[in-house]
């Protein structure tokens, strides 16, 4: 393949990239926070809610208190 046809080839792959770059990317302005979008994932999940009770017992443990939302929570 000559230089010119590799040339116009990139030029066209760099387009199509910036092209599905611009309708994958999701401005900051409207994208939610990470937590946001895993929130309710575990919900009712055996495996969290002793994940969520081990912590609680260790911070209790090191005299650690709970946040506000924990103590409505408990």
């Amino acid at each position: 393949m000559a230089i010119p046809e590799l040339e116009e080839r990139l030029t066209r792959l760099e387009a199509e990239v910036d092209a599905l770059k611009r309708e994958r990317t999701v401005p900051s302005s409207v994208r939610q926070p990470w937590w946001e979008e895993i929130r309710g994932t575990f919900k009712d999940d055996p495996a969290y809610v002793e994940a969520m009770r081990l912590g609680r017992e260790w911070r209790q443990a090191q005299g650690i208190e709970a946040a506000e939302d924990e103590k409505v929570g408990s």
